[in-house]
């Protein structure tokens, strides 16, 4: 970690680069504290003490802008749910799917599509947190200052406007700065709400509900989670690659041998992500109905402490680790690159036999990826019952801190590796220069 700071510090433009991306999430953490005109704060915190249901469920991933009332208290969520139906659409609507096969111009009209969608959700979105604020403004007094249309239509606009400004600022960060925008955005909502995690441990420690020996359990179960969410993301299964001799000219190249990595987890943070968005929109809909029944069924059901919920959690999870997996990584495509190459996995055919065992071994790891995914975001869950302590930073939030912090240091490792190559091609191109300058001097 020093060596990478210290050559952050080296780098000229990946340290711009590091320095734009924490500007921009200055940015979203001040924005967290506009709050949507017309809802008291100290009433909201009263109702976020209580547990406060739906707006407790999105609190984490808002970064605590839902106890604040922020006008980007949707988060990014929309965004998410937009670019699911999207990628839902692209594998039965013949137009899409060939947008995502047109390169860069295919990949810019569905982010404009993505973005339309977005608008349209945190509307829906928008309008279902104005009526649940109303209604809690019946157990609240003062919640809501002035309840109504006025209310709504302020209350949607301001959602609305927020989220749309949140996603421009995670393209930002993804086009000039430093790692995923999206998720970095996610993670830095997650890890502001670390202190208060810490504070609300030490307060059940002071109070004498967690022992000295639950405190070191705790301590050491965070470790082993973080360990293991390490090891699993960077678990790879290798297929061994054989190329053929190569002859160019009079020149006859020898075959070698490597190596074909497949991931364990190739969605990453993509499922959790995915699958709690979905849940928190069919509990935003219920909102709009709160003397039904079927929404108030809904509405338990959906509680992160019950059952159902859980799973139905770990269903969506392992739907969405192969659906991501197989929208972003094909088989057929990988088997045909290799042909193209020369090249064949020993054993194996080549062609259609190449693609069904890739297939094959990438549906087995995905399964295994899939089900380590859930065991880490069911963990709050089952740890609850234990100790005494809401675990806002466990589970789903340290999957993805670690994960996230993982992939940025990733790629601020390809940043100074691209730099040294750069180095390298310039000392060879100017030796090349001087030593064809001393023959034509001679």
């Amino acid at each position: 970690m020093k060596e990478i700071l210290t050559n952050i510090a080296k780098l000229p433009e990946l340290r711009a680069r590091v320095v734009f991306t924490l500007g921009i999430l200055a940015v979203y953490r001040l924005c967290v504290f506009v709050t949507t005109p017309g809802v008291d704060i100290q009433v909201m915190r009263e109702v976020m003490q209580g547990g406060g249901g739906l707006l407790g469920l999105a609190n984490m991933f808002s970064g605590g802008a839902i106890e604040q009332m922020s006008v980007i208290a949707l988060g990014i969520m929309p965004y998410v749910s937009a670019s699911i139906i999207i990628q839902l659409l692209a594998v039965v609507v013949p137009s899409l799917e060939k947008l995502q096969k047109e390169g860069e111009q295919g990949r810019k009209k569905i982010n404009q599509y993505t973005r339309y969608g977005t608008v349209v959700l945190a509307l829906i979105q928008g309008m279902g947190i104005a009526y649940y604020l109303e209604n809690l403004g019946t157990q609240y007094a003062g919640l809501v200052a002035d309840p109504g249309w006025k209310f709504r239509l302020l209350t949607v606009l301001a959602l609305t406007t927020g989220t749309a400004f949140l996603m421009w600022l995670g393209e930002q960060i993804t086009e000039s700065g430093i790692g995923n925008g999206i998720s970095m955005i996610i993670f830095a909502g997650i890890v502001s709400s670390l202190p208060a995690g810490l504070k609300s441990v030490a307060d059940v420690y002071s109070r004498g509900e967690l022992t000295p020996i639950s405190l070191v359990l705790l301590a050491g179960t965070i470790v082993l989670v973080v360990a293991a969410i390490v090891f699993f993301e960077r678990a790879q299964r290798r297929i061994p690659v054989q190329y053929a001799k190569r002859v160019s000219g009079r020149k006859v190249y020898a075959g070698s041998t490597s190596f074909l990595p497949l991931k364990l987890n190739m969605a990453g943070v993509i499922p959790p992500i995915f699958a709690s968005s979905i849940l928190i929109f069919p509990v935003t809909l219920a909102g709009y109905f709160p003397d039904s029944e079927i929404a108030l069924a809904i509405q338990s059901a959906l509680s992160s402490q019950d059952w159902r919920y859980l799973v139905i959690y770990v269903l969506l999870i392992i739907f969405f680790a192969f659906f991501y997996t197989a929208v972003t990584f094909n088989p057929v495509d990988v088997a045909d690159n290799l042909n193209r190459q020369h090249s064949f996995v020993p054993g194996i055919r080549p062609g259609k036999k190449t693609a069904e065992y890739i297939d094959y071994v990438m549906t087995r790891i995905t399964l295994v990826g899939a089900l380590y995914i859930s065991a880490v975001c069911v963990l709050p869950a089952l740890m609850a019952t234990k100790f005494p302590v809401a675990f806002a930073y466990g589970g789903t939030s340290l999957l993805i801190v670690v994960s996230v912090g993982l992939e940025t240091v990733q790629q601020i490792e390809g940043h100074m590796l691209g730099k040294q190559y750069e180095g390298i091609a310039e000392r060879g191109s100017r030796i090349r220069d001087r030593v064809s300058g001393d023959e034509t001097g001679a």
